[in-house]
């Protein structure tokens, strides 16, 4: 059974970059790429266009950018955290900052863990497959309908 993954990243090389480490893995994941804050909030809250349409399945894990269009990665992490439906989903910020204060504002918001993007694609690539075993494989999330 494949599991599920929001991607939630501007930067075009950096999106392929990681679906190719997600893909050389070997974890069968299925990702859902949204490409600024204001599409992942529709996304996961069935708003803008995605309204009128089917909920979707809820991801597994949430990987987030920083610095992203029209809502930042910051308030996307404060909306997920504010609703009920989301506000378990274990999020990690992924990032190529390494500004202290975005690290300390990230975990005041409710991220799960942050990660700063190698910049080696080997480094990158055996990044991705840590976070993928990790999150997809042993942790254990709450179950279906948990508060």
């Amino acid at each position: 059974m494949s599991t599920s993954i929001l991607l939630v990243e501007d930067n075009a090389t950096d999106e392929k970059l990681t679906l190719l480490a997600f893909k050389q893995s070997g974890i069968a994941t299925d990702i859902v790429v949204q490409r600024d804050g204001a599409a992942a909030l529709d996304y996961l809250f069935g708003t803008g266009k995605y309204a009128g349409t089917p909920p979707p399945r809820l991801p597994r894990i949430i990987l987030l950018d920083l610095k992203l269009p029209r809502i930042d990665g910051i308030e996307v992490l404060r909306r997920i955290r504010a609703d009920e439906r989301t506000k378990l989903i274990p999020v990690v910020v992924l990032t190529a900052s390494n500004e202290e204060e975005d690290l300390a504002r990230s975990y005041q918001s409710g991220a799960n863990a942050y990660v700063r993007k190698p910049v080696d694609f080997t480094e990158f690539a055996a990044a991705a497959k840590n976070l993928a075993s990790f999150w997809l494989l042993l942790n254990e999330s709450p179950p279906a309908g948990t508060p």
